[in-house]
């Protein structure tokens, strides 16, 4: 059984989402998806989950292999529960990664990029600690229009702000998350650690790098 690299892709939906932002969301992993099956060496290893959160989070497709990967209809609606979105994907990282055992080396460390225009409206803090209990190998916080970079920095130093929230931003943002996959893919193919930023690649203009 081959090691996977676990994908968790955290995305808003709450209500301030709606209209042009979701459907280029929608279409953004769309994107994402076909291009990674163009990667021999993410075809491979990459395994993707969706978690969704607005009023509550809720893990809409679990760990799966990008050859059996389907999009999931997104809506946007509600408020935003940006904590009990960091307590599920803690969560479900806990169940779905495998472990390593004597007799086999488990996944990779998962990457997560969490994507929000919004400030949280459940408890954060909470959400937090469980998430900063897992181990992680990239994790980026992804800010849009209303989101605050300082509380997005606690989550990750890798923090990088949208400049709006135009379709052709968030397609630059995907664009930008399935280059950094497959970089991924491929620095596991090679054995290099994940957990060292800069395994990367260079944002394209409309991302900015949160200082």
């Amino acid at each position: 059984m081959s090691r996977r690299l676990p994908i968790y892709l955290v995305l808003d939906t709450s209500g301030s989402m709606s209209g042009e932002p979701i459907v280029a969301v929608q279409s953004g992993v769309q994107m994402l998806v076909s291009s990674l099956r163009q990667d021999p060496q993410a075809l491979e290893t990459a395994c993707l989950s969706v978690i969704t959160f607005d009023s509550s989070a809720r893990q809409v497709v679990p760990l799966t292999e990008l050859g059996a990967f389907q999009e999931p209809p997104l809506q946007a609606t509600g408020t935003t529960a940006m904590g009990d979105a960091l307590k599920m994907v803690a969560s479900c990282a806990e169940r779905e990664i495998r472990k390593s055992t004597p007799e086999m080396k488990g996944d990779w460390k998962p990457l997560v990029f969490i994507m929000t225009d919004g400030l949280p409206t459940d408890d954060f803090a909470a959400g937090l600690a469980a998430f900063k209990k897992g181990k992680w190998g990239i994790v980026v916080a992804c800010g849009v229009d209303g989101a605050d970079d300082s509380l997005l920095k606690q989550i990750t130093e890798t923090t990088v702000m949208l400049k709006d929230s135009d379709p052709g931003t968030l397609k630059a943002f995907f664009k930008w998350v399935s280059s950094s996959i497959a970089k991924a893919s491929a620095s596991v193919a090679n054995n290099i650690d994940l957990s060292k930023g800069d395994q990367l690649p260079p944002p394209p203009p409309e991302i900015v790098v949160a200082v």
